[in-house]
């Protein structure tokens, strides 16, 4: 008994119609295979927020030109890499008090980005990180030109907010009260004859 036409062509059909259906599947399974898992989702307590854009007064008084921090920028390097800098008091200090090293703020002032510049006290911000246990932390670094090319590093601060410039007026708020708190105070050698105490913090004259 022969087949007809048409159940040949059915079977044909019907064959095409598998092969075609497997390489589907089998296109996605590898689309799946590609894609990436999604990441968990995070709580509400742990979630990043947006932000806030920083209010204009802060930053009167500060040059945030593309033409001012690229010059501010190639003067750094030159100082640097010359050698022409100076790690003031303040900076020291706070690199003790936050748990960065004098070796970080040099870090920065290589490979950081100068992100304001503040004419009237010939002072730039530097931007940039160091890392703490495997964790990169941001550190801002404030230096001080001199018409002969030397920079002094004035301080050196963990930011609380790292997207935001630090405003004229609470930059001097902060060095005037380093300033008057390394003055202010000195610590004792050592215990005084005849007090078993420690040596306490007292003020200077």
């Amino acid at each position: 008994m022969t087949k007809s036409p048409d159940s040949k062509t059915r079977s044909q059909t019907g064959g095409t119609d598998l092969l075609s259906l497997r390489a589907q599947l089998a296109r996605a399974e590898k689309a799946a295979r590609r894609a990436p898992t999604p990441p968990p989702a995070r709580p509400e307590n742990l979630r990043l927020k947006p932000v806030k854009p920083q209010r204009e007064v802060e930053l009167a008084g500060v040059d945030t030109s593309e033409h001012s921090l690229s010059r501010a920028h190639a003067r750094l390097r030159d100082a640097v890499y010359d050698g022409k800098y100076h790690l003031c008091s303040h900076a020291i200090g706070h690199a003790r008090a936050e748990g960065f090293l004098e070796h970080d703020i040099i870090q920065v002032l290589v490979a950081g980005r100068v992100r304001a510049v503040y004419p009237e006290d010939r002072r730039w911000l530097v931007c940039g990180y160091f890392e703490a246990c495997g964790v990169a932390l941001p550190l801002h670094v404030v230096v001080e030109h001199a018409h002969d090319g030397y920079l002094d590093v004035v301080t050196a601060f963990v930011p609380k907010q790292p997207h935001h410039i630090i405003s004229r007026a609470r930059l001097a708020v902060m060095l005037r009260y380093d300033d008057e708190r390394i003055r202010t105070r000195t610590a004792t050698p050592g215990n005084k004859p005849g007090n078993r105490s420690k040596g306490k913090w007292k003020k200077g004259a």
